[in-house]
């Protein structure tokens, strides 16, 4: 597949919508069970911040990979 094709499949607003929503239950979820103690505390530091990063970044990656393959193995069907 083309990475403008991939590009297009990920930008897709519908698919866009989809994934983002999907990062952020996904995400909010990880941190809290992750580092909720450490969010409550206050105690902020650039590690925290990178990991919670990651947790919203993690899923929203997967869905998206997802999609993709769900693309090049059906390319006729509408997703």
């Amino acid at each position: 597949m083309h990475p403008s094709a991939i590009v297009r499949i990920v930008l897709d607003k519908v698919h866009l919508r989809r994934t983002a929503l999907v990062a952020a239950l996904v995400g909010t979820w990880l941190s809290a069970i992750n580092h909720g103690d450490t969010i409550l505390e206050g105690q902020w530091q650039a590690w925290l911040i990178l990991k919670i990063c990651l947790n919203y970044l993690t899923p929203f990656v997967v869905a998206n990979l997802g999609l993709i393959s769900r693309q090049v193995s059906s390319p006729s069907q509408d997703i």
